[in-house]
């Protein structure tokens, strides 16, 4: 009590104060987009979700979808009239199916089966059923998009549909977007023990769909929203026992999927919940502390909800950790923080080639913009908000690596930056020449190398020889800071 007392106050001293937290809180565009739904504008939703659409931003498209069903849930009539002058509009249909989902389920409750009362089930199959249709037009609107199919695989949940319907709904899903996350989490939850599978094929399908994940992807959060249906959610984990290693597996991969993503992001918010709880269940006070801090004010309704309010809980909980890590801090010393920043890449040696890519955009950024490039690639944080990427060995390079140029790495950096926003600078080293290219929306857009052994060039003479777009002024040529 001492130690609580004395460092209570300055253990996680900068953590957001609790009234800053929010729950379920939407991104800027959204939340600009539900600021004027609610106000009876569509307009600003409307365009969020055409971008999507064109731009095939999936995993964006179902958060989004999401978030405007609970919004029209709760301020009916928007909704209603863009249908009505809109009936074809693929993303008007997508939001009233998610509607008529998220309807039924508010009948029936989160409660167990046991707890629902005849005539809630009743008014919820019904409304179950008045969803198929709309979800059937949606995915018909838009044969590409496998966020109907996310919604079809929640639906099969709550019908009780067959195996066999969950599997077609299944195949239809990933043959549109094999690594989207929110379909993943979907078909986990049908296959968890309290519905229709088991842990044992819960744990398995998560690890399976982790084991092929891109470096980044959330699919490496799966293992840990499983743990969290076996240790938190299952009545009696003792009748169906998953292995201690699977549990600890899980977490260890949270931990470092939790590094690819920026403080406060909110992609990376809901599998950070789910760490930060299985942390304080496994008593790993400091990581906890630390995976606060990653959340911020992001706090979500999952997994919170199974312990009671969720916003309550998440803020309770996280004062615990605080005063737990209080005390254990000797009554005479102050209380630290750990060093967490990553390491660079440890450097080449002597005379050995080495490329280098500095990409001024978080690693899971450059990792989904980098799944075309036709190269396999190692990508590691740097400073907030950039990545280092390097080539990975590749006995059997892709067809595009094979066309590609001798600076392989370069080639890849002209195809991951198309279409993006940030640069990356690409630094070489062959001998004892050394050499940076600046790449940017796919083209190389300035480039110098040099010997160390040679005279150095004045600054009237370096104009002359540096390889750039001499239409663009000086300060167009500059890396974006952190890069």
């Amino acid at each position: 009590m001492p130690r609580m007392l004395r460092h209570g106050s300055t253990v996680g001293a900068d953590l957001p104060p609790d009234e800053a937290v929010t729950l379920d809180a939407p991104d800027g565009p959204m939340g600009d987009a539900l600021a004027a739904v609610h106000a009876g504008d569509r307009g600003p939703a409307a365009a969020l979700l055409a971008g999507t659409r064109e731009r095939a931003e999936w995993e964006r498209r179902s958060t989004y979808v999401t978030q405007l069903a609970t919004a029209a849930l709760h301020s009916p009539g928007w909704l209603e009239d863009w249908l009505a002058e809109s009936p074809e509009d693929p993303d008007a249909v997508l939001v009233k199916a998610e509607l008529c989902v998220h309807q039924a389920w508010e009948v029936r409750s989160a409660a167990r089966a046991q707890d629902v009362a005849a005539e809630q089930f009743q008014a919820f199959f019904a409304l179950l059923g008045d969803a198929v249709p709309v979800a059937s037009a949606a995915a018909r609107l838009n044969p590409t998009d496998p966020v109907p199919w996310q919604i079809a695989l929640t639906h099969a949940r709550g019908s009780q549909a067959s195996r066999e319907v969950f599997d077609a709904y299944w195949a239809e899903a990933v043959a549109r977007a094999p690594h989207h996350y929110g379909c993943h989490a979907a078909a986990l939850q049908y296959l968890s023990e309290k519905w229709y599978g088991s842990h044992g094929e819960m744990f398995a399908f998560a690890e399976r769909a982790a084991g092929s994940a891109l470096p980044g992807s959330k699919l490496h959060a799966l293992p840990l929203l499983a743990a969290v249906e076996y240790v938190v959610v299952s009545d009696d984990p003792r009748q169906s026992p998953v292995e201690r290693a699977r549990i600890d597996a899980a977490v260890e991969r949270g931990l470092e999927l939790s590094t690819w993503y920026e403080p406060g992001d909110p992609d990376a918010a809901d599998f950070r919940n789910h760490l930060v709880l299985m942390l304080i269940l496994h008593e790993r006070w400091e990581e906890a502390l630390e995976v606060f801090r990653a959340i911020g004010v992001g706090a979500r309704t999952y997994p919170w909800a199974y312990l009671g309010e969720p916003r309550t809980e998440f803020v309770e909980l996280r004062s615990g950790v605080r005063m737990q890590l209080a005390s254990r801090t000797p009554l005479f010393s102050r209380p630290g923080r750990p060093d967490t920043a990553p390491a660079a890449p440890a450097p080449a040696g002597p005379g050995q080639p080495r490329t280098l890519a500095i990409a001024a955009a978080p690693p899971h950024a450059v990792a989904e913009a980098a799944l075309m490039c036709g190269v396999s690639l190692r990508i590691a944080p740097a400073r907030p908000g950039t990545s280092y990427v390097e080539l990975v060995p590749d006995p059997v390079p892709g067809r595009r690596a094979a066309l590609s140029r001798e600076d392989r790495l370069t080639a890849a950096a002209g195809s991951f930056t198309t279409g993006e926003k940030w640069p990356a600078l690409v630094l070489r080293r062959s001998g004892s020449r050394y050499g940076l290219t600046l790449v940017q929306k796919g083209t190389e857009t300035a480039a110098h190398q040099w010997d160390p052994a040679a005279p150095v060039t004045d600054h009237a003479a370096a104009p002359s020889r540096a390889s750039g777009s001499p239409r663009w002024p000086r300060s167009r040529t500059r890396t974006r800071r952190g890069c």
